[in-house]
């Protein structure tokens, strides 16, 4: 594509735009008395017409604090409305909105502002302290969410604007090319790399999913991923400014499963910990019926929707009975457990950002919930393919969406290329030459497969597949999903097998399933450290790892293993914020552990399957 190309998205009301800022500007004349961002339960509540008010307001404030066009803003705010709103106005200046993780920690805010070289954040009274902490450039701090001493507070900010300050001309003079945020990658493998993703990269994306993804104004969808990550960024705040969806923000990403059922969403995305926390969810609840006619017709129904589900995914129909049978369980059952997980009015359902297993697929495809399985990168300003409803190749991350084109490098490593390709890394040209070649392709650093039909498989991380001492390569991520699979009691699995003559794993539980367990066992009180050795628990999942065992081929098989006595929280030492294992830091962090897995002479707390 040549630079200065320029991206359209035909617009709800027939016309074509460019930026998000003119994308926005176009809803609030469609639909100004709809309600644009709200809160669970309806406790805020913001108009097209008041969202666009305030952001003028906001960008006159902002603007009198010097943020003119290519300026960075920092936003380090939890999910709710007033990211919306700062994050836009920013927009409308040109300049450069990006948020952090809560989870940041003063160092890591000293790194990525100093990346960024921002002179302003916005951000909450909680969090203050931390980047105070930091040593930053910061001049400025707003808070939305009250007053803190030496801190504007958002009021201040919409009050400070000049009469003079000519919004329109400013936000018309922002360009496709211009950037639109900086994606800090979740350091995985070393210090955050700032993506920089420009209008163009996030109007190509929504254009593209708007060929396979039908929303707009009458659809409903919740913001509870970090907007630090690509997902949420595009598939709720750009979404919204767009395509007018409605967001329902949720600052509390635990609270999900709650807020859920309040919203009932058209549109929704969630990591595979999300699918897999409401499949157990249903599943305890099952468990825990007392009434045995009930609990029976709950065993039934998910039984034959599971069945139905494997007919679809094999390209086969139900017979006769089964389809009879099917009807029935569906209007019982299945549609009742559907709206009281607030999916009976789900148009669309997604899952990203890491692997999940087929089994959790299944399972939503037999309860009347396809999952549509998506991939891509911050690099790729998310979606690069998907599989679709007429394409539901479970196993597969489906074909790239409309505008990209994938192939694969010699050594199988996936190479993208399209409108959707960031436009680098912030301050490093050398890594942004060596990740894009010459002719546009993106070096995506996963291996993968393309069949017949164009759809892609992905194998695992190219830095992340082990090699065993005989010289065997097995994905990691394809071990850990067999295990996971198997029991909701499994949290995480990391696999360990690198230049090692068998594959072992540290195991660590749910905490959710954890309690569970804990209160079935008359044990409520106990601590992660207490309940991971007791018989019960370990035979649980002991059982759980020769199940995912069966799964695999001999080679890849789990021989030993050991549960961590602590849970993992997202953002802290073993994951990132979006639930990815970082797994250098793991080998760091429990490198005795992971040297007890191999001794002959194991420990007790290690358990021997071969």
């Amino acid at each position: 594509m040549a630079p200065d190309e320029r991206i359209t998205f035909p617009h709800e009301s027939g016309v074509d735009v460019a930026t998000l800022p003119e994308a926005f500007q176009q809803t609030v004349k469609v639909r100004p008395g709809a309600v644009a961002l709200r809160t669970v339960g309806g406790i805020t509540e913001i108009t097209w017409a008041e969202y666009g008010k305030r952001v003028r307001a906001i960008a006159a404030g902002l603007a009198s604090l010097g943020v003119s066009h290519g300026d960075t803003v920092g936003i380090m705010l939890t999910n709710r409305p007033e990211f919306h709103l700062v994050d836009t106005a920013a927009l409308h200046l040109g300049a450069i909105p990006f948020s952090i993780y809560n989870t940041s920690s003063p160092d890591q805010i000293e790194y990525l502002f100093g990346n960024a070289e921002n002179r302003i954040v916005i951000t909450e009274q909680v969090f203050v302290p931390l980047i105070r902490a930091a040593n930053t450039v910061v001049e400025t701090i707003v808070v939305v969410d009250g007053a803190a001493s030496d801190a504007m507070t958002l009021t201040n900010l919409e009050e400070a604007g000049s009469p003079d300050f000519d919004f329109d001309a400013t936000w018309r003079a922002v360009e496709p090319a211009d950037l639109a945020t900086l994606i800090y990658t979740s350091g995985t493998t070393g210090p955050p790399k700032g993506v920089e993703i420009t209008h163009r990269n996030i109007i190509a994306e929504l254009a593209a999913l708007a060929e396979v993804v039908d929303v707009g104004f009458d659809d409903r969808v919740i913001s509870y991923l970090p907007a630090a990550h690509i997902a949420d960024r595009v598939s709720s705040h750009a979404a919204n400014m767009v395509r007018g969806l409605q967001v329902t923000t949720v600052a509390d990403p635990r609270e999900i499963a709650a807020a859920l059922p309040e919203v009932h969403p058209t549109f929704f995305f969630g990591v595979p910990r999300v699918w897999q926390k409401l499949r157990a969810g249903i599943e305890a609840k099952l468990a825990e019926e007392t009434s045995p006619v009930k609990k029976n017709l709950g065993s039934w129904a998910l039984g034959i929707g599971a069945k139905a589900a494997r007919a679809q995914t094999n390209g086969t129909e139900l017979g006769f009975a089964d389809r009879i049978q099917h009807d029935l369980a569906d209007r019982l059952v299945l549609s009742k457990v559907r709206a009281a997980i607030g999916m009976d009015s789900i148009t669309f359902a997604g899952s990203g950002a890491a692997a999940i297993p087929a089994e959790v697929l299944e399972f939503f495809l037999g309860l009347g919930v396809p999952v549509l399985e998506v991939w891509g990168m911050s690099e790729t300003t998310g979606v690069a393919t998907m599989t679709t409803a007429d394409n539901l190749k479970i196993g597969t991350v489906g074909k790239p969406v409309e505008g990209v084109e994938a192939k694969l490098a010699p050594d199988g490593e996936l190479l993208i290329r399209g409108p959707v390709v960031m436009h680098g890394y912030r301050k490093m040209p050398e890594k942004t030459a060596e990740t894009i070649d010459a002719d546009g392709w993106l070096e995506t650093g996963d291996i993968a497969t393309i069949d017949d039909d164009g759809n892609v498989t992905i194998v695992d991380r190219k830095k992340e597949l082990i090699i065993n001492e005989a010289g065997k390569n097995m994905s990691p991520t394809n071990i850990e999903n067999a295990m996971k699979a198997a029991s909701s009691l499994i949290g995480q699995v990391v696999a360990i097998g690198d230049a090692r003559p068998y594959v072992a794993a540290l195991v660590v539980l749910d905490p959710d399933a954890a309690a569970a367990r804990a209160k079935m066992l008359d044990m409520p009180e106990a601590d992660m450290a207490a309940l991971c050795t007791h018989d019960a628990v370990v035979e649980e999942v002991t059982l759980a790892i020769r199940s995912g065992n069966e799964r695999l081929s001999r080679v890849e098989q789990v021989k030993r293993f050991t549960i961590v006595p602590a849970a993992w929280d997202p953002g802290g030492d073993e994951l990132t914020p979006t639930m990815k294992l970082r797994r250098k830091p793991i080998g760091e962090k429990y490198a005795e552990a992971i040297v007890g897995l191999y001794e002959e002479q194991a420990g007790t707390a290690v358990v021997d399957l071969r």
